[in-house]
């Protein structure tokens, strides 16, 4: 019969497995693992995309990252929203919402994290570093 060590508040956070533990002293960290055996960075994943280990360690990304896919979304919502694939510079995407009108966010744009986890979705929100090229204004 197999016998956990340790207790179960233990066996939850996860910390030695590499999981995201939300309970962590930075609130507004964007999180992210990465495999100790090859270095590919991860967001929110149980095993390695690459070589498929499970020894992750959890890190804090410095929250820059460029915008790779950003789409209009009109459903679900009283007002049309952004949903964009950002790449951080740390290696790893993730999906977020970035502020400001959703039509003037484009592939390329260069983005810092604002919130890392946003109350009503859940998702990481970020703003623009640089002010959009306005060609004709």
């Amino acid at each position: 019969m197999y016998h956990p060590s340790g207790s179960p508040a233990q066996q939850a956070a996860g910390s030695a497995t590499g999981l995201l533990d939300p309970r962590g002293a930075d609130t507004d960290a964007l999180l992210f693992q990465r495999c100790t055996w090859c270095g590919t960075a991860m967001y929110h994943r149980l095993l390695c995309p690459v070589c498929r280990g499970s020894d992750l360690r959890t890190e804090r990304s410095e929250g820059v990252g460029t915008v790779r896919h950003s789409t209009v979304v009109h459903r679900n919502t009283p007002a049309a929203r952004n949903v964009s694939l950002v790449e951080m510079a740390e290696g790893f995407v993730v999906r977020g919402r970035v502020m400001g009108p959703p039509i003037g966010i484009h592939s390329g744009d260069r983005v810092r994290l604002s919130t890392a986890k946003d109350p009503v979705r859940g998702e990481p929100v970020f703003q623009l570093i640089d002010e959009p090229y306005r060609a004709w204004t």
